[in-house]
């Protein structure tokens, strides 16, 4: 039996959820390496030249460590079978547009607003860093809220890369401070991330797996 490619992921990280969403979206199947980010395996350390999840590790040796690139891996060897790859074929130039800022500019300010107190020097230098950095994510977000309203998904009129790479991004945004956050009048975005935790998708891709050990039966995911 052909061995399964090597999926390393952290349960909670949103690069590593987005991954796992294309992953099942193509109906694929990895073999699925749960690890501790504050204690990573000698055999991820080995594949990982940044060290971060996700990671693919394919039989032939090939390692695809960005998450956006495991997405369109997945997504093109199963031939797309939801069809998550509608909004790229009709605007190329305009969802990597959105994805750079996504992954750039919005994920830099939700480090800095989540995690203040790792880039300040003391609490009030923290709560002023959170502040200036929740309301530059936050104008990401009312843009996301404008395309929302316009159209049910980003992707279009079903939800596709664009949406599922984002989502759970927003999702750690929203748990920095949940109250504010559903205090927001962003009314496309709450029923679309809400939609999303509530959905069996969501709930497939979330599973508690024990972390990998050498020697562990394979976990197929």
């Amino acid at each position: 039996m052909k061995r399964l490619p090597i999926f390393w992921s952290f349960r909670r990280c949103p690069y590593a959820m987005r991954a796992r969403l294309a992953v099942k979206s193509a109906g694929l199947q990895v073999e699925l390496r749960e690890i501790l980010l504050r204690d990573k395996p000698d055999a991820f350390l080995a594949v990982s030249e940044t060290a971060t999840v996700p990671v693919l590790e394919h039989n032939d040796g090939q390692v695809i460590e960005e998450s956006r690139d495991i997405m369109f891996w997945a997504l093109q060897q199963s031939g797309d079978p939801e069809q998550w790859l509608t909004g790229w074929k009709q605007d190329q130039a305009g969802l990597q547009a959105f994805l750079d800022q996504l992954d750039g500019p919005f994920k830099t300010h939700l480090d800095r607003y989540k995690y203040s107190a790792r880039f300040a020097e003391d609490k009030a230098d923290a709560a002023e860093l959170a502040s200036y950095h929740r309301a530059e994510g936050a104008a990401f977000l009312k843009q996301i809220d404008t395309r929302l309203d316009r159209n049910p998904f980003l992707n279009g009129s079903e939800a596709g890369l664009a949406d599922y790479a984002a989502l759970p991004f927003v999702r750690q945004f929203r748990i920095a401070d949940i109250t504010w956050f559903d205090d927001q009048d962003w009314p496309a975005v709450h029923l679309w991330l809400q939609a999303f935790l509530a959905s069996q998708r969501f709930a497939a891709i979330m599973h508690k797996y024990t972390p990998w050990k050498p020697g562990d039966a394979p976990v197929v995911f």
